[in-house]
């Protein structure tokens, strides 16, 4: 695995969300470094989503403040922090089914890949390039001209990952991508992860699966009813019995 950077990203001060009187992300504090995987795990609720939400402005928060590369970006519209260099998936993949796989994957470079863009016709055709690089590895490539709402369930995984590398987004916040693969395409998506990460993005993914965690974890944040319990190495993380009783349900924080 990668090994830990000293350098921080993203930096979450201080973070609160209530909905009314429910308090959703108490006091949050934590930093995500550069060039390694972070996993948020804990029980459902425990504001893994939110925490999210929050991060990349579907959400503003209540109280606290969010700093990338050491700068503010609480309040700002989530398109411009994606354009800022933070991207997402959702476990629902939102993706463009009547559109094909390689649409898809184009959208996402928007507006860059407007054709009246500088460039016109041969910038598109060096994205269109790229596009096919990043189908080959995702092995899509046969999947082109496919609609998206015609694939597999693991392709449709893999063509959510496709758009998110497509971004050239130095962050990543992945929620569940592996969740229901195969032992094959699980085996083939933390290869292409790792190899992502060790090329210089930084990821962070919420993850229930414990064997999944257990195999791509750098770092752990562990999170209940809001609140941050933890942020350690993952075996200290998983180790830890009072942690562990949480995270099972035997007893509450």
């Amino acid at each position: 695995m990668s090994g830990p950077s000293d350098q921080v990203l993203l930096s979450v001060r201080g973070l609160h969300k209530n909905f009314g009187g429910l308090k959703v992300t108490q006091d949050v504090t934590l930093d995500m470094r550069a060039g390694i995987v972070t996993t948020l795990v804990g029980p459902n609720g425990a504001g893994k989503t939110t925490l999210f939400n929050l991060i990349t402005g579907h959400l503003q928060p209540t109280a606290g403040d969010i700093l990338w590369r050491g700068k503010s970006i609480v309040g700002q519209p989530h398109w411009k922090i994606a354009r800022e260099g933070i991207s997402r998936t959702f476990q629902d993949l939102r993706l463009f089914d009547q559109m094909t796989v390689e649409e898809n994957v184009l959208t996402v470079m928007e507006p860059a890949s407007w054709l009246w863009q500088p460039g016109g016709r041969a910038k598109m055709a060096e994205r269109r390039d790229r596009v096919r690089q990043i189908l080959e590895r995702t092995r899509l490539a046969d999947k082109a001209n496919v609609r998206a709402i015609d694939l597999a369930y693991a392709e449709r995984k893999f063509l959510s990952l496709a758009r998110i590398m497509a971004t050239d987004s130095r962050m990543w916040l992945l929620d569940e991508p592996a969740s229901g693969l195969d032992r094959r395409s699980y085996d083939h998506f933390l290869g292409l992860l790792r190899s992502e990460v060790d090329q210089g993005v930084t990821v962070c993914i919420i993850e229930h699966n414990l064997d999944i965690v257990v195999g791509i974890s750098d770092r752990i944040a562990f999170l209940d009813q809001g609140r941050l319990l933890a942020d350690s190495d993952p075996q200290s993380v998983l180790k830890d019995p009072h942690l562990a009783a949480i995270y099972f349900g035997e007893q509450t924080a």
